[in-house]
């Protein structure tokens, strides 16, 4: 494929959620990065039948969360060099058709790391001690500690991390240096790893499950994950164990949790993301032990720069016809 560098014909479409732009609405920090090197332009769409003309003819296309691009939309990509995820996970968008006509996705792994970390420390702090519980009692006027039998020191309690990547690890030195024993489970990692960090190991899924006290998911939505957590899963777990979620919502089956809430057979679920996110109905709202945030894990201020200027640096590059980073479908477009 020529490169062709001239901005009217090189076209870079940034295309954020209308539900609720990310960006808010503002595309300036991408434009300062990539000047005048091609022609930049922003779009809101809800979903990928909301895409244009003009964004399925762009040279490269910046896509913010919840906005899924199939195969089928894919197909109609006649100019593109490259798809770039605003963020870690890569799932909305079908790698494999965008490989098959040689498109690169690219994402930004490395932006939020810090941000998601602290973020499931805070929903296992506010599960773990009660705090919500706590503050509406407060606000009654009242002084009752109901949740008594829930509050617990952490030096006796254990931290169990799927997937010991990035955030994985971040999230595991956070809930070890407040005291937890900490325990992870990754398939894919070679053996010593828990030495390096100073943690334990388990074997298995079902290992970890039965002895956690707190369950932080910290892996990747693919085909092996989806669903990862279900019915036999949360069964495996204690009674008093609490599960927090800052990854992908359909790791955890969304009506198996619902359920183990409301039957009370696990004591409460810390959820920045949920699958078919948000949550739909006044049921589900209303499910007891719940913390709900809306995918919010990866906010803030300096985390939004790094990613944004991130991805507006790699978009420029397969704007430009040079070397990609990021690559997660293998493909060189150049």
């Amino acid at each position: 494929m020529p490169k062709v560098k001239t901005a009217g014909q090189n076209l870079i479409a940034v295309v954020d959620w209308r539900p609720s732009p990310a960006s808010l609405n503002d595309i300036t920090i991408e434009q300062a990065i990539i000047g005048k090197s091609a022609r930049l332009k922003y779009f809101l769409a809800d979903d990928a039948d909301d895409f244009t003309p003009e964004i399925l003819g762009a040279r490269v296309i910046i896509v913010w969360h919840n906005t899924n691009i199939p195969a089928a939309t894919i197909a109609k990509m006649k100019q593109c060099r490259a798809i770039i995820r605003n963020g870690v996970g890569f799932d909305t968008v079908d790698v494999a058709a965008a490989a098959a006509r040689g498109i690169a996705v690219c994402n930004v792994p490395d932006y939020g790391t810090e941000e998601v970390a602290d973020h499931a420390i805070a929903l296992t702090l506010a599960l773990t001690r009660q705090l919500f519980h706590l503050d509406t009692e407060a606000k009654k006027l009242g002084w009752k500690i109901h949740g008594m039998k829930n509050l617990r020191r952490t030096s006796t309690r254990t931290f169990g991390v799927v997937g010991l990547g990035r955030i994985g690890t971040a999230a595991a030195l956070r809930a070890k240096a407040l005291g937890f024993r900490v325990v992870f489970y990754d398939p894919y990692l070679p053996n010593g790893v828990h030495k390096a960090v100073g943690i334990e190991r388990a074997a298995s899924l079902p290992e970890l499950l039965k002895q956690c006290d707190v369950l932080s998911l910290h892996c990747p939505l693919s085909a092996a994950t989806r669903h990862l957590i279900a019915e036999k899963e949360l069964a495996l777990l204690k009674p008093t164990a609490y599960v927090v979620n800052t990854a992908r919502g359909a790791i955890i089956k969304k009506t198996a949790i619902l359920r183990a809430l409301r039957e009370g057979r696990i004591a409460g679920a810390g959820l920045d993301v949920i699958e078919d996110e948000p949550l739909r109905t006044a049921e589900e709202a209303a499910t007891p032990n719940l913390i709900a945030t809306c995918h919010a894990a990866f906010c803030s201020v300096e985390g939004m720069i790094e990613m944004r200027s991130t991805s507006a640096r790699i978009a420029k590059a397969a704007a430009l016809g040079q070397p990609l980073e990021n690559v997660v479908n293998g493909v060189d477009p150049n």
